[in-house]
């Protein structure tokens, strides 16, 4: 017997090694990207997934041009060290069949260029674990997918259940510095911590579907010729980059993206309705992650930049007070607060790069559902002119301009702002009346005076 119960113990072991072997993920030059299909092949049966997925920032996730510049500063700041690194997402095919490094791309096929391509993501068969890429990925006849009754005359059809969780996103949506651990992209590891995982409510839900904030379903066919389904997962999963977007000529998904930015926060203003002159006023205006199931800005969130620009301006139309314009060279001026993190190098100093942090030396990221507010005072001029108009307006960026004058040269691209939410309020002269505190430009629209028309001529009908 007890011989019987070391046997056990020993297979046990061997088991377990067998499932730790197993789980590891697919190592640098372990395959060979002959072993993928091009993309464009999938458009025979999968042609409208295909066309969504086409100008994405996944089909362009290795040709985006500033990624390839980043990468390069990147390689050469680290002698190469993050050459596989990076790339592990942004050409993953290129890294599983051993064609970078070298970090230039000159060994690379064409279709790892494809970026995350269809193929890739449905041969992963199983990861292990979230962050850094730790994928699990099987090419050949068989293609995982979120279906357990799919069938094809193509190809094998086999079920995924990683595939409907966001724990498939988390693979590359976490990543933390190769060397120093630093947790470098939190978009998974924030979203694990939020009320929408508790709910389950995944990346999926909002990314791969026609909702912007909320799970919206997208009856059709995943294929010609198969079943029609309640819901089949839209494949463009634009985030909020809406500058790349615009350079790529992804004119699509570019919309998409600042659609998808109006969506992620809601604003509201406290503001006095009245104000004498030659005084201080005080205004404030909170900002909410309403939309967005991670933090705002989220990904490398060190260059990402959100901040309120709040501007008063007189009856006149002269300006009072402003903060958080932008000048001529793209700088933010005298704005409160520029949301996001600011990564510290080994010196302790503030760093764009983040293949050289080990550190975060602040962050004042917005959580989901979370609120902060801003407060704003402003001197109301002796010869100002009611009533006044105070707008906020809350802004992002993909970069600061400085840095992409930077990279590729002054002048070559300009960062679009985009205005992700507005607010207004009205402050009046204490001495109008309350029933005439209502804002000049509140005349009667087209709707008020078609209605009014409307009753005119029912009241004539009815006293002819």
């Amino acid at each position: 017997m007890k011989h019987v119960s070391v046997f056990i113990f020993i297979a046990l072991v061997m088991l377990l090694l067998g499932f730790a072997n197993a789980a590891e993920p697919t190592a640098s030059g372990e395959l060979s990207s002959s072993d993928f299909s091009e993309s464009d092949r999938c458009t025979e049966c999968h042609g409208i997934t295909y066309s969504q997925w086409d100008d994405t920032m996944h089909a362009n996730a290795y040709i985006d041009p500033f990624y390839l510049k980043e990468f390069d500063a990147a390689s050469n700041d680290t002698d190469g060290l993050v050459d596989s690194f990076c790339s592990r997402c942004h050409t993953p095919i290129g890294v599983v069949s051993g064609e970078i490094p070298p970090a230039d791309g000159s060994h690379l096929s064409e279709i790892a260029k494809e970026g995350v391509n269809c193929d890739f993501c449905h041969t992963v068969s199983a990861s292990n674990g979230t962050g850094n890429a730790p994928f699990i990925v099987t090419p050949g006849d068989v293609k995982w997918g979120p279906f357990k009754d799919s069938e094809s005359a193509f190809h094998e059809s086999e079920y995924l259940e990683l595939e409907t969780r966001a724990e498939f996103c988390g693979m590359c949506h976490e990543v933390s510095h190769p060397v120093n651990g630093l947790l470098i992209d939190d978009t998974y590891p924030a979203w694990k911590n939020s009320t929408y995982a508790e709910e389950d409510v995944t990346c999926q839900d909002c990314h791969m579907t026609p909702g912007i904030t909320e799970f919206e379903a997208n009856p059709g066919r995943s294929a010609s010729g198969a079943p029609r389904r309640d819901h089949i997962s839209l494949h463009r999963i634009v985030g909020g980059n809406a500058f790349m977007t615009e350079i790529l000529n992804a004119d699509n998904e570019k919309e998409m993206a600042i659609e998808r930015l109006e969506q992620a926060a809601t604003l509201n203003m406290d503001s006095p309705e009245i104000a004498n002159r030659s005084e201080n006023v005080t205004v404030q205006v909170s900002i909410t992650n309403s939309g967005a199931g991670h933090n705002i800005p989220t990904g490398v969130s060190e260059i990402r930049q959100i901040w309120l620009e709040v501007k008063v301006t007189d009856g006149e139309g002269r300006e009072i007070y402003n903060a958080g314009a932008t000048d001529t060279r793209g700088e933010i001026v005298s704005a409160h607060t520029v949301y996001n993190n600011v990564l510290g190098d080994a010196q302790g100093d503030a760093t764009l790069s983040f293949w050289l942090a080990d550190r975060v030396l602040s962050d004042n990221r917005i959580g989901p559902k979370e609120t902060v507010t801003e407060e704003h005072t402003f001197l109301l001029p002796e010869d100002a002119e009611y009533p006044l108009t105070v707008d906020a307006t809350l802004k992002y960026r993909s970069a600061p301009q400085e840095l992409i004058d930077h990279l590729f040269g002054e002048g070559v691209h300009e960062v679009p702002v985009i205005d992700m939410k507005e607010v207004s309020a009205v402050i009046y002269d204490p001495a109008t009346p309350p029933e005439e505190r209502v804002p000049p430009e509140s005349t009667p629209g087209f709707g008020v005076l078609a209605t009014v028309v409307v009753l005119l001529i029912v009241y004539l009908f009815k006293n002819r």
